[in-house]
């Protein structure tokens, strides 16, 4: 028998069972950051990942569009999976986001 013949077609799914998304949000386990930064790295650093989860459960809710994003949204997302209310400046960074994953 062809190899071929054995390998599923682009359209047919390998998976044997569908992959379901849990809500709320569970984010992944938090590492120790490096030591021996400036401050302002580590506040970069916390507000861009902050951002990034937050993009990610405003996609992961049916928000595709970064117009679709505004602060209330973004915030209440925020409550939604349990992450202190973002300023402004990441509310701006989390559309940002969207916007270059495009």
């Amino acid at each position: 028998m062809p190899a071929a013949a054995l390998s599923p077609l682009p359209t047919q799914s390998t998976s044997k069972r569908a992959v379901l998304l849990d809500r709320p949000y569970e984010p992944v386990e938090k590492r120790p950051l490096p030591p021996g930064r400036p401050r302002d790295w580590y506040i970069t650093h916390n507000r861009r990942l902050k951002a990034m989860r937050l993009a990610i459960a405003l996609l992961d809710s049916g928000v595709y569009v970064p117009n679709q994003a505004r602060n209330e949204t973004i915030r209440s997302t925020a409550e939604l999976i349990g992450v202190h209310p973002p300023s402004d400046t990441t509310c701006h960074m989390v559309r940002a986001l969207m916007r270059y994953a495009r």
